[in-house]
């Protein structure tokens, strides 16, 4: 699964709009396998840089949304049996 995850007036948002990503502080995109094994983590920095507590937070965040992520795709090919 993917998902974006960024940082806009100092909140940390998951799934991020057009909107919300080209005003971002921070813009960031994961893909994890849902075995927890990542893929790509690719953050980039818009002004000012992050610390890896930032980092942390927004792996965090980003778990979230793959978790959500995994179970919808888990009912979809469910549903295909």
């Amino acid at each position: 699964a993917a998902i974006s995850v960024g940082v806009l007036s100092g909140a940390e948002l998951l799934d991020l709009c057009y909107e919300e990503d080209s005003r971002a502080a921070v813009d960031m995109n994961v893909v994890q396998t849902a075995s927890g094994k990542y893929i790509e983590v690719q953050g980039t920095a818009e002004g000012q840089p992050y610390d890896r507590k930032r980092l942390n937070s927004l792996l965090d965040v980003a778990q979230v949304g793959l978790d959500s992520l995994y179970k919808k795709q888990q009912a979809a090919i469910e549903g295909l049996r």
